[in-house]
């Protein structure tokens, strides 16, 4: 599967905005538009204005849509949500060779909010994946105590959690402990 340059921008923004309060956490990593603001430039959003209060709230209501997809079993169930998420935006695909990015589709209107910007472009990125049979690669970190969302982009499909060095390596270290301490005995 070919992914653009684009469309990882917009894979890696959606990951990032569904962690900012994972699957089963109640701190909310966008507690205030100070923080939306940061994040919309730590993700180089273009042609957003300044944020208010109204954003903030729009953001954090399809967050809660974008968990749904990679929360979603089967690909109907992620289409559905990602085609809500993107009619609703009123998506508008557009050619635009802005920033020094070569040439590139926006599909998100000019003058949209910040959230029907970031539903237009992150829902068509997830829907790629659904077109092309792929949308099981939108996954949960299996770690027990994590639960964060990532996209596997392995080439086998065999990715199990958000960052092997962490949680990965975690679980590993607990398995192999746990092995020793019962061949102790």
């Amino acid at each position: 599967m070919l992914i653009t340059h684009d469309t990882r921008c917009a894979l890696d923004l959606v990951v990032d905005l569904v962690n900012t309060t994972p699957e089963g956490e109640e701190t909310d990593g966008l507690p205030d538009v100070a923080a939306l603001d940061d994040f919309a430039r730590e993700h180089d959003l273009s042609d957003v204005g300044i944020l208010s209060e109204l954003d903030l709230s729009a953001v954090r209501a399809i967050r809660g849509r974008f968990g749904a997809v990679f929360a979603a079993t089967d690909a109907r169930t992620a289409a559905g949500l990602i085609n809500e998420l993107v009619a609703a935006a009123g998506t508008t695909p557009r050619l635009t060779d802005h920033d020094g990015y070569d040439w590139h589709v926006h599909y998100f209107a000019p003058g949209a909010s910040v959230a029907d910007h970031i539903a237009a472009d992150c829902g068509m990125a997830l829907a790629f994946f659904v077109v092309a049979g792929e949308q099981e690669r939108l996954r949960r970190c299996e770690a027990p105590d994590c639960r964060r969302a990532f996209v596997d982009l392995s080439r086998n499909r065999s990715r199990r959690y958000c960052d092997s060095r962490t949680c990965g390596n975690r679980l590993h270290v607990a398995a192999y402990r746990a092995r020793r301490k019962e061949a102790a005995g």
